[in-house]
């Protein structure tokens, strides 16, 4: 890559900074992110570079042709925004009440929307062709990525290379895996319906809060006893929900909750065995139920010869310190859809804020934006350099 490509990149920083922040200070949830998405049409149509909207609901795909013949590399990022309430006080703070950035998607837009600027400013040096997949929908099942696939935007597609700015790793810091990195994601919800009356005489009653209680107990034992200890799963109840007066026992229990697998039998294992728990522990108790399991995203499996080329591009980038294995991650990412279709890779870039750090999905998140440049130089090297490959 280009050590004058490079240097533009760089150059670029407060213009990426500028669209970073303009996009926290105006997020959108999952499918409703019309106005994002005009701003990256309107980007992209400002500088001539053709590009299609509407791609399986809000997505935009953008495409620069290199001068001379080569491969057709794709590079992904996600725009969508988050249900929740941004708690930062800073002089960029989400202007929307209950929304915001609190994954760093506004920054995988601003990094990608400058490099495409970038490759296309240098499209008479370069081979090949590069697609642009600003996807929407990352963060709620089911998700952009399957509806803009089946759009076509990996048509004509040799590879395909993602990242997503990391909170929880140092700046500079670029974390790689071949195989399973993040997990299969699937949801449930379950429903105890037992008897309800007053608290004064529980014998007249079937309590469904007790019963939803030995329910939660019991799916603890999934992971602990019936899946193989050398393989991954977690299960876990996110809400319970029995509202009522002080002296009512409660007629009816609602959870919600997820599990997260990486092995297809292990999947299968923990919905069937979810499945005979609640059976079973409804059937002790007298009481009826209704279930619904529903399989999210699949694993992201990154493809080895891919994976290993990014790490090895990785440790040439300047501004990139560490090139580290990365650990199994039980979060989902919809990107896996795209490693069924066609060779790639997704990987982690350090974006560590100095001073407090906190977590992806907390109202306080935020990240080094210098991290942007990182991920930019890094996919626009392996785009770039795949060309010779």
């Amino acid at each position: 890559m280009s050590m004058d490509i490079i240097k533009q990149l760089e150059a670029s920083y407060d213009e990426m900074v500028s669209i970073r922040r303009y996009l926290h200070m105006h997020p959108e949830v999952s499918f409703q992110e019309t106005e994002t998405a005009k701003y990256i049409q309107k980007f992209y149509s400002d500088l001539e570079i053709p590009f299609q909207a509407n791609i399986g609901g809000n997505g935009v795909v953008a495409r620069v042709k290199g001068a001379f013949p080569g491969k057709t590399v794709a590079l992904r990022a996600d725009f969508d925004a988050l249900p929740i309430q941004d708690e930062k006080n800073v002089s960029y703070k989400s202007t929307v009440p209950g929304v915001m950035h609190a994954c760093g998607h506004d920054g995988h837009t601003a990094a990608l929307l400058i490099l495409a600027r970038t490759i296309h400013e240098f499209k008479d040096q370069l081979a090949g062709e590069y697609v642009f997949i600003h996807q929407h929908a990352e963060e709620y099942a089911p998700g952009g990525a399957k509806p803009m696939i089946e759009a076509g935007c990996l048509e004509g597609v040799d590879v395909i290379f993602g990242t997503h700015l990391w909170s929880q790793t140092p700046l500079g810091t670029i974390e790689y895996k071949s195989g399973p990195i993040m997990a299969a994601a699937d949801r449930f919800s379950i429903t105890i319906q037992g008897k309800g009356g007053h608290g004064a005489n529980p014998h007249d009653t079937k309590d469904s809060i007790v019963i939803a209680s030995q329910l939660v107990v019991n799916l603890q034992q999934l992971v602990a006893r019936r899946v193989n200890p050398t393989e991954s799963a977690v299960l876990s109840v996110g809400s319970f929900i029995a509202d009522n007066a002080f002296n009512i026992i409660a007629d009816t229990v609602k959870m919600t909750g997820t599990v997260r697998t990486f092995k297809p039998d292990v999947r299968d294992l923990m919905e069937n065995e979810l499945k005979r728990v609640i059976e079973g522990t409804c059937y002790t108790a007298d009481c009826s139920y209704s279930f619904l399991y529903e399989r999210g995203y699949p694993p992201v499996i990154n493809h080895k010869a891919q994976t290993d080329y990014v790490a090895d591009i990785a440790r040439t980038v300047p501004g990139v310190k560490e090139v580290n294995e990365s650990e199994l991650l039980m979060i989902g990412e919809d990107f896996g859809y795209y490693l069924e279709e066609i060779p790639g890779t997704f990987f982690f870039t350090g974006a560590m804020p100095e001073g407090d750090v906190f977590p992806h999905h907390s109202p306080m998140f935020d990240f080094d934006e210098r991290a942007m440049i990182v991920a930019a130089k890094t996919l626009g090297m392996a785009a770039i350099q795949f060309q010779d490959k």
